[in-house]
Parts: C-alpha cells; structure tokens; sequence
C-alpha cells in the first residue's frame, strides 16, 4: 500500500497536475477532496468530466464516473466485487476505493486518453427493441452503425499512417519542391512557346506533333490489346484443353462404375453422416455448451488476486491425492476379474478410433470446405479482373476425385513405406547380430593365429586379396579406356570428313565470290576518287562564282550610291542657280539671304532622303525583283507558246490538211 501512494503522490506532483502532496498530506485529504483528486485526474484523461463535484449531487457524480470508469475497462479490487459497495465507497470517497482508481488511471494516463477519444465514436447508443420497429429508426441505426465502422477503418488507417514514419515537415518540404518544379516547368514552356512562336508555320508542326503523340499512344493502346488478345487466346486453348481432358476422363469414370458400387459408396457416406449428425456432434454441441458455462461462470466471479489462486491451486492438490487414494483402495481389493474387461476395453478402443476417424473425416471436410471458399474467391477475383471464370464446379469436383485417388495411392505407397521401414529394422538387426559373430570369429582366429605364431596372416591376406580386386578393376578400366578413345578417335575422323565434303562446294564459291569482291572494291574505290575530286573542283569553282557575284554586288551598290549622290548634287546646284537668278517686282532679291534660306530647306530635305535612303533601297530591290519576276513569267510564256503546235493535221480525202 505504500508503494502504491508513493507511486499517486509522484505522479499527481508531475505534470500536467502539480499538485505539491507528500504521502502525509495526501493520506489526510478529506473524502469531498479525495473525490475532487479523482475527477481532476478523470477530467485530464477526457476534458467532458472536467467540473466541480460541488456543483452536481454525489447520485449524479457516481454515476457519471462509474460509467466513465466502465468505458476505461477498471475492475474494482476482489474485495469491492460488489457494485453496490464500489459504489457507495465513491459516494463516501472511501481511500480503499479512491486509491486502487487513482494508481489504475495514472499508470494508463496515455492509453486511457485514446480509449476516451474513441468512446465518444464507438460506445454505440442503447436503443430498445420496440423503437426499432420503425423503419426511418431502423434505417437511421443501421446508417450510424456503418458510420461507426468508418470511423474505425479511417482510425485504423491514421495510426498506421502515424507509425508509418511519414511527417508532415517532410510533406510540406515535398510540396514546396514540387511548386518549385511546376513553377519552372510553367518558365520553361514559356520560354520554349516564345522560340516556337518565331519559326514559321509553328502551328502546323505543333499540330502535327500533337497528332504524333495521338498516334503513338493509339499505337501502345493497339500493342496492350494485342497482348491481352493473345493472353485470353491462351486461356481460352487451356480451357479446351482441360474441358478435353475432363470429357475424357469422364467417360472413363462413366465406362468403370455401375451401380453397385455407387450404392455402396452412397451407403458409407450414409452412414458417415449418420454417425456425425446422430453422435459426433450432439458431443461437440454439449461439451461446447458445458465450456460456455464455465466461461461464464468464470467471467461472473470477481478478479482473483495471488491469494485466491494460491487457495486453488491447493483444493487442486488435495482432490488429487483424494483421486489417488481412491484409486489404490480399489486396487487392493481382491474382487474378481470380470470377464467383459477385454471386451470393453477393446469396444472403449474401437470408439476411440471411430471419434479420431470422424474427427479427421470433419477436419478434412472444413478444409475441404475452406478450400472451396478460396478457390471461389479468386474465381470471383480472376472473373472479375480478366472477365472469364477461371475454374467451375465440375472442374472442382473432378479435381477433387482426382484428389481422392492420389490421396488412396498415397495411404497405399505408405503403408509400403511403413513395411519397408519394418523390415529395413529387422535387416538392421540381423547386420548387428552377423557384426557381432563376425567380431567373435576374428577375435577367434587372431587368438588361434597368435597360438601358430602367424600374426597378422589374415589382414595381410584380406588387403592383397583387395589389392589383387582393385588392381584387376584398373586393368579393366584402362581397357575399356583405350576402346572408348579408339573408337572416339575413329568417329572424329569420319565427322571431319564428312564435313570436309560438305564444305568442299562452299569454300569453292566463296573464293570466286572473294574474286568479286576484290574487283568491286577496287572499282568503288577509283569511283570514289573520281567522285571526290569533281566535288573538290566544282566546290572551289563555286565558292570563286560565290566570292565573285559578292563583290560584284557589293560594286553595284557602291556605284549606285555614287549615282544618287551626284544626282542629289546636281539637283541642289541646279536649284542653287534658280534661285540667284530669281527677282521680285521693283527689286532684286538678294541671293546670298534667299540662299541660305534655301541652303536651310535643301539640308532638312537631304536629312529626310539620309533617313529614308534605306527604305527606299530596299523598296526599289523589291521593285527591281519584281521586274525580274515578271520578265521570267513572259519569257517562260513565250517559249510554252512557241513548243504548242500551230495546228492540227486533219486527213481528207487522202489529203492533208492544216487547220489554224
């Protein structure tokens, strides 16, 4: 007991509580703040019991933890087996109560927090049996029932989720980086649209790389499919092999039975299941029955402590010597031996093997029966992955006949092995007795030997008798050696010229085909060096023509920017003169202020023709190519026209005619 307050007193000073007791002051609380210490630890363990006890009748609070401490799975001590005493010691706050709760809770503080979170989802209403009568009642229960089941899948699946070592530091590390890679996945088409966007018809060559792409994936698909084909091909030909096959042996089975034998089979499995349903059985049922009692009745009585086991164990020992006294009184009686001990004995037997038989026979039949189940199970997985049925009940039953035969040869190879295990003991002990007599006589003749003075004559003997054995065996070995290589060295020889022979055509055509080659490869190469060196000289004389249309073009501009500026020159020379010359009624312009004037004019218009020069160029090219253009287009007229014939010869009359 004080360890057990010791234990209180430390954890109710840790936190969360702080409650600063020793074992003195704690043993001192009075009952109102013992029951006040309970709730507060009740309260940290499932924040809905957290309030005054003041506040709420003692009835009210001893249900209230009674039935929190029922959903925690407490069992009182032994000696509180009683509910109505456990609870009047809460009403009272009995410490012999209290005390056991508090140690109980504070040892489970952590587990006893989970159980709490999922009473609140899983402790399931109590509804009674008249109100569930109604169907909107019914159908609602039925809703939170499976509400209740979700809430246990989805709980099952945090914890493991929790277990699993997965954090959430780790999530949002992974999301970033992956917002970070979509950002520059986003940067990077963008950059690969704009270096699109600058290449010429970029919409067709992404149209048809889309179309690529559709047919690539339409090509895989097509690829799936022709295997998935060929899968159910094969399936479908090991189907028919098996229906095939199970025909086959069907009309075996149908051509070997009659029907005598399939009544006697009948009968036996008749009275199999008779034996089960009228003995088996109601024994199983019964001893069921009588180990559900004692659960129950085990399940009723209070927790035992060390002591009521200990009490047990000794009424155990003293029924037991009771059970062998009993038993040596009726040995020591002198009664007389009754004649029906054989016969019950071997009738205990024969029910003994026939329980064992039948027991093996159901254990048998529930494999046989799980079987099914699985077999069925995957059935249903295969039909409903693949679409068709793997295996069917006929098949089942087949196999299962198949089974039964295998099962018959197997009883029979070991009822074999059972009698050649039998006689391989007896061989083993006949070889130790004829050891042993074999150990007697040469102790025998090792005694006479030393008697005649010849020690040892018998193993010398023994080893040149192996001696003589191994060396005859080698002398046979070596023999047969020698046969073996000659004839070995005979049939490679006549392999070799066999192969000779039939390489003697191919070896011919292959030196005339050598022959060929060797002419070929020696005309490709006078052909390829003929050809490189005409690509060598028309490659220099068209970068010359390059080089010279170039500078030729390079002339021409420079000659024509000569040609424009001279004209401009003379343009403002000329106009230079007009303008000297020019007068104005009654006076004399003067031409120094009207040149200037005109100077100023003249050198914004030539600032106007530096500033358009280039696009005037470049518009008087595209005319100059324009020109071209329309004088090829004539030309290429000019010369259809004239390869079109004028006319048409028309014969009449034995005449020819010309028709325009």
């Amino acid at each position: 007991m004080s360890e057990q307050l010791k234990f209180i007193v430390e954890q109710l000073n840790k936190e969360p509580f702080k409650k600063n007791f020793n074992l003195i002051t704690f043993d001192s609380l009075e009952p109102l703040q013992l029951q006040q210490v309970l709730n507060d630890v009740l309260a940290e363990i499932d924040p809905k019991q957290d309030m005054d006890i003041r506040e709420e009748t003692p009835e009210q609070t001893v249900k209230r933890m009674s039935s929190f401490l029922g959903i925690m799975k407490y069992k009182p001590p032994g000696s509180f087996s009683d509910v109505s005493s456990f609870r009047q010691g809460l009403v009272t706050g009995s410490k012999p109560v209290v005390h056991p709760i508090l140690h109980w809770l504070l040892q489970k503080v952590p587990e006893l927090k989970k159980r709490a979170y999922l009473a609140c989802f899983l402790v399931k209403l109590e509804v009674p049996a008249e109100f569930l009568q109604d169907d909107v009642v019914n159908d609602t229960y039925h809703q939170y029932e499976e509400l209740v089941e979700g809430f246990k899948t989805y709980h099952k699946e945090c914890e493991h989720l929790r277990t699993s070592g997965f954090s959430a530091a780790e999530i949002k590390r992974d999301i970033v980086a992956m917002e970070e890679e979509k950002e520059q996945l986003f940067k990077r088409v963008e950059r690969l649209k704009k270096r699109v966007e600058s290449v010429s018809n970029h919409q067709r060559m992404l149209e048809q790389a889309r179309l690529l792409r559709v047919e690539k994936e339409r090509e895989e698909s097509l690829r799936h499919q022709k295997q998935e084909q060929k899968r159910q091909l094969f399936q479908v030909e090991q189907r028919l092999v098996r229906s095939q096959q199970q025909l086959k042996d069907m009309r075996q089975a149908a051509a070997n039975t009659n029907p005598e034998s399939l009544m006697k089979r009948l009968e036996e499995e008749i009275q199999i299941n008779s034996y089960m349903v009228s003995e088996k059985l109601p024994k199983e049922l019964e001893g069921m029955r009588r180990t559900v009692q004692y659960l129950q009745k085990v399940a009723s009585e209070p927790a035992m402590d060390q002591a009521d086991i200990q009490e047990l164990e000794d009424k155990i020992k003293e029924v037991n010597t009771q059970i062998n006294q009993l038993i040596e009184k009726k040995m020591m009686k002198n009664d007389p031996i009754d004649q029906l001990v054989p016969f019950k004995q071997q009738a205990l037997i024969i029910t003994r093997k026939k329980e064992s038989k039948a027991k093996e026979l159901q254990e048998a039949r529930e494999v046989l029966a799980a079987a099914e189940r699985e077999l069925k199970r995957r059935s249903g997985q295969a039909q409903g992955s693949s679409g068709e049925e793997v295996i069917r009940e006929d098949e089942l039953k087949h196999l299962a006949a198949k089974l039964r035969s295998k099962k018959t040869l197997y009883t029979k190879k070991h009822q074999e092995m059972a009698e050649l295990k039998a006689e391989y003991g007896v061989l083993q002990r006949t070889e130790e007795v004829l050891k042993k007599r074999h150990e007697a006589v040469q102790e025998k003749l090792q005694s006479v030997e030393a008697e005649k003075g010849i020690t040892g004559y018998s193993d010398t003997q023994e080893e040149l008798e192996k001696v003589s054995a191994i060396k005859s065996e080698l002398d046979n070995k070596k023999g047969r050696t020698l046969d073996d290589m000659s004839g070995m060295v005979k049939r490679l020889n006549s392999v070799i010229v066999e192969k000779k022979s039939a390489l003697a055509p191919i070896l011919k055509e292959l030196r005339t085909l050598r022959q060929q080659w060797g002419e070929l490869s020696q005309e490709h190469e006078s052909k390829k060096a003929q050809y490189e060196s005409c690509a060598a000289g028309l490659e220099s004389n068209r970068s010359k023509l390059e080089q010279e249309v170039k500078s030729l073009r390079e002339e021409v501009a420079q000659k024509e920017n000569r040609y424009h500026y001279i004209n401009s020159m003379l343009e403002f020379l000329s106009f230079n003169q007009s303008s000297v010359m020019f007068q104005t009624p009654g006076r004399l312009v003067q031409p120094q202020t009207f040149s200037l004037y005109g100077l100023q004019k003249l050198r914004e218009e030539q600032k106007m023709v530096k500033e358009n020069h280039a696009a005037n160029m470049e518009q008087v090219e595209m005319w100059r190519d324009l020109q071209q253009l329309m004088e090829c287009k004539r030309r290429c007229f000019i010369k259809a026209q004239s390869q079109v014939s004028i006319g048409q010869v028309i014969q009449e009359g034995g005449e020819d005619r010309l028709v325009l």
